[in-house]
């Protein structure tokens, strides 16, 4: 298994917030670049307290969040929100 394919296995279902503690969702799967294999964003399963209106999302309704902003700390993963 690869360091890329390892590291969203360990990241799928785990919560994401922003830096000022507000809960976005979970992690449901990830939008990789074919070409480069990169990671581009995340697909996160929104919480009940946000309104989706207000990011990106993908037509199943998950929020499309771009996997640069995003940094692992212990058991979540903050966004950083400019």
């Amino acid at each position: 298994m690869d360091s890329t394919r390892k590291f969203i296995t360990e990241l799928k279902g785990k919560t994401v917030m922003t830096e000022d503690g507000q809960i976005l969702g979970l992690i449901d799967n990830f939008i990789i670049e074919t070409a480069t294999g990169e990671i581009e964003n995340v697909l996160v399963i929104p919480a009940e307290e946000i309104e989706p209106r207000l990011f990106r999302t993908d037509d199943q309704g998950r929020l499309v969040l771009p996997f640069s902003e995003m940094r692992a700390v212990k058991d979540v993963v903050v966004m950083n929100m400019k």
